[in-house]
């Protein structure tokens, strides 16, 4: 029992670092600037629940992906690892990530799916780091992952449906450095992820 507390804790601590609905809000509000009401709140459904559906498909095929493409799990660890250290590195230089950075985009898109489900909500970071966590677990921390990231999907709907509020009462100051702390965060859990993945390919500890 300990041990799924404690393996809930740093998968809560990770979605939240990657996924930042704080720093996305602001994302969220400039690119719904302008509309009314009832359409923004049906662009943060959509988005929302979008990204639950990408990030538990990747969760539950997660090993079947690794038998597919014949990924070793210290190899996943290690490569998402440094994806996930790049990430957290960039947020701590007040950059936005390349992964995650939409450069252009067109309003007459349906912004809900792109660029706000994919990549801001369930972009290469998040997918790795959701995978990350379902290798080489049992069923229960599977579904428990889903359950935490269905919880992080929650939050973010919350927070951009509160985006406007939100900005006027923190500022932007308050928010950047939000998300430089997430971006340490991030940094740290990919560097872990890193560390595990050598153990493992050098059989330092079992897999």
């Amino acid at each position: 029992m300990d041990n799924l507390i404690t393996f809930a804790i740093t998968v809560f601590t990770g979605f939240f670092a990657i996924t930042n609905p704080i720093s996305n809000m602001t994302v969220f509000v400039s690119l719904t600037q302008g509309l009314d009401e009832k359409t923004k709140n049906i662009i943060n459904k959509k988005a929302n629940f979008i990204a639950f559906i990408i990030v538990t498909v990747f969760v539950l095929l997660g090993k079947f992906i690794f038998e597919l493409f014949n990924i070793s799990i210290p190899a996943f660890k290690i490569t998402g690892g440094i994806l996930i250290f790049f990430i957290g590195f960039e947020m701590l230089q007040s950059k936005k990530s390349n992964v995650k950075n939409i450069k252009h985009v067109d309003i007459d898109e349906d912004i809900a799916v792109s660029p706000l489900a994919i990549p801001i909500l369930a972009g290469p970071g998040t997918i790795v780091t959701a995978m990350n966590f379902v290798a080489n677990v049992s069923t229960i921390q599977i579904f428990l992952v889903i359950a935490i990231f269905g919880l992080m999907s929650i939050l973010a709907y919350i927070t951009f449906r509160l985006s406007d509020l939100i900005v006027k009462i923190v500022g932007n100051n308050v928010i950047s450095v939000i998300g430089k702390i997430m971006g340490l965060i991030i940094a740290i859990i990919g560097t872990g992820m890193i560390i595990n993945g050598i153990k493992l390919a050098f059989n330092l500890i079992t897999a």
